[in-house]
This record gives C-alpha cells, structure tokens and sequence, in this order.
C-alpha cells in the first residue's frame, strides 16, 4: 500500500492515475456499472486495494444526491432529557443507515435559524427540531432547500410542520389537577423564560387556566438548579408561603428543594414539590421528587421512524401525540 500520509488519504484522482484510466472510469467500476471491461475492472479493483483508497461520504453524496443524514437541533444538551431523545434518535437512525448531526440553539429562534442554515448548507436530508416556534426566515429555508421538517417535544395538529410529542397543555393542567386533588389551596409556579419557548409558554397558560379556585402565583427564573433556589428565595422574602410549588422542570425543582431545605422548610410536611421532566435523579433525592415522565424515548424512537418513512416514500408524516404520566413521590402529601 502506498503511504498517503495522515493528512493525505487517496481519492479519485489517484486511483485513476495509478490504474491508468479516467476519472469516470473509476466511478463507473465503483458503481457496478457493465459499461467497464473485465480487464479494466480488475486493474482498478488492484488500485483501489494497492492505495486503501476508501470512498469518502462527500463523493458518495455527489454521486448520489444523497447524504443519508439528518439533523437535530435542540435548546440544550445540560438536560438528561435531551440526551435520552437524542440517544434514542441517533439509534433509531443508524439501524435505517442515516448520521445524526447535532446542533445547539439556546433556545434563540434566530440562532436556530442560523444553525439550521448550515446544516441545510451540509446536505442533510431532514431536520428534526424541539419546539414550534419558528422565524419567519427559518421556514423561508425550508422552502428553500426543500427537505422533511418534524417537531418534537410538543403535539399540535394543525402546526406548519408535523409534530411529535406530548401536548404540554394538558400535561400542565394534569399536573395542577393533581395538586389540587391533594387538597392545595395556594400554588406558587416556577418556570423558565417564556419568550422563546413555546412549551414553557402553553404550560404557563395551561396551569392558569386550570387554577380554578387556586390561589395561585407565577415566578419566572433561569432553567436550572439555581434558577429554582433563587425562586424560592424571592417566594419566602415576600412573606409569601404557598402550600404546593410546581416546577415545570425538574432542575428548578431540585434547586427548590436544596432552597427550601437551606432555609428548614419541610418538604412535604410544610410545603410540597412537584417538578416537570422525570430527569433520573428526581427519583433518588431526598425526598424523591414527584414528577411527569415525558416520554423522550419513543419520541426519539417515533421521530425518527417518521422522518426516514417520508424520506423513502415522499408521504409527509401525521402528527402524532404520545402519552405523559405522573410519577408520584415523597416531595408531595395530602394536605390535612
């Protein structure tokens, strides 16, 4: 074998060079095609083999028009949710043969748009994208470049672009129901920003429209742990002491929890918590926290069965809701 070199691998040119023939005759025998002699054929196979030439996947996708890729953007990748969905479509994809390429947005809608660019600009052949909330330039880009859009983590029928998930609406009423029917009378609700996320935006909405005869308080902060404690700091600074908080995600529930015990409050007995995603550590902290298991694997899994069928048959994906459940734990009681 003739040494390329690390930075030097052998590509099309030298293998015509070494066999002494075209460049389209290189292309012919990698394709198969019958157009190419015995004896040509056996003189570039010896090429090949002599410089280790390997086919690179830019070469397959020019020959092809075909990238067999997909990619995924998401908020973040500090969240084990997003790991598990993400996992669980990577998987699903290679058993069908497609890369997953993985872009992170902040949750910006314009950084998405920019991301989403280039990966488009890559030739990926579908995209897959948390939330629905969109710039009017990012679906300028889908026209564009023409290729399959899915949403996860949020269920609405009649969005632009099919989705699969869970409907976050519902879930946040459940969960308000679920509270109640413990017997809690004042509710205090810690989210993160709902100016770029869509899903915090319909839970908020959802939870007040299912106060009923609640009292009940809103305190946006940061998506993570310390967002959570310094929520519940500004609560008990305002001299306000709700019986119940809920956390539309776990990692401000535990920081909730961290906070509340720093300050002596007993979880449950003197205010219970009940958080939002069933990250795997809810079920291990002390107390174990009370939680809604969102459903990231099949979404994964769904998602990505969905993308590769309409990229084999051309026949846009349904839309598709899946199931959310309440794990119950110790971070929450009935009140007396």
């Amino acid at each position: 074998m003739e040494d390329y070199g690390p930075y030097k691998r052998a590509n099309l040119r030298d293998v015509a060079r070494h066999a002494n023939v075209s460049v389209a005759t290189v292309s012919r025998v990698l394709n198969k095609s019958d157009r190419v002699s015995k004896a040509t054929r056996e003189r570039v196979q010896s090429a090949i083999e002599a410089l280790g030439f390997v086919p690179s996947a830019a070469a397959r996708t020019l020959n092809s028009g075909r990238s067999r890729t997909i990619g995924a953007l998401v908020p973040t990748l500090t969240h084990s949710i997003f790991a598990r969905y993400l996992d669980a479509l990577e998987e699903e994809l290679s058993n069908q043969g497609y890369a997953l390429i993985v872009a992170v947005t902040d949750g910006v809608p314009e950084l998405e748009e920019s991301k989403a660019f280039g990966l488009l600009d890559m030739g990926v052949e579908g995209l897959v994208i948390s939330g629905n909330r969109h710039t009017s330039g990012f679906d300028a880009l889908v026209e564009r470049f023409r290729v399959p859009v899915l949403i996860t983590s949020f269920f609405e029928p009649s969005a632009r672009y099919p989705t699969i998930g869970y409907d976050n609406r519902a879930i946040a009423a459940n969960a308000v129901n679920f509270l109640r029917a413990l017997g809690h009378k004042t509710l205090s609700v810690i989210h993160g920003p709902p100016d770029v996320n869509d899903r915090i935006s319909a839970r908020i909405d959802a939870a007040r429209a299912a106060a009923g005869g609640l009292s009940m308080n809103f305190l946006p902060t940061t998506m993570d742990v310390a967002g959570g404690a310094n929520a519940v700091r500004e609560l008990i600074a305002s001299g306000q002491r709700p019986s119940a908080l809920l956390c539309l995600s776990d990692v401000q529930a535990l920081g909730a929890l961290f906070e509340l015990q720093r300050q002596g409050i007993s979880v449950p007995d003197e205010i219970s918590v009940m958080g939002f995603d069933n990250l795997e550590w809810s079920a291990v902290s002390e107390p174990g926290i009370t939680s809604i298991e969102l459903p990231a694997v099949e979404m994964g899994q769904k998602a990505a069965a969905s993308l590769i069928d309409w990229l084999k048959t051309g026949q846009r994906a349904s839309s598709m809701a899946l199931d959310a459940t309440i794990i119950e734990r110790a971070s929450t009681k009935e009140q007396n």
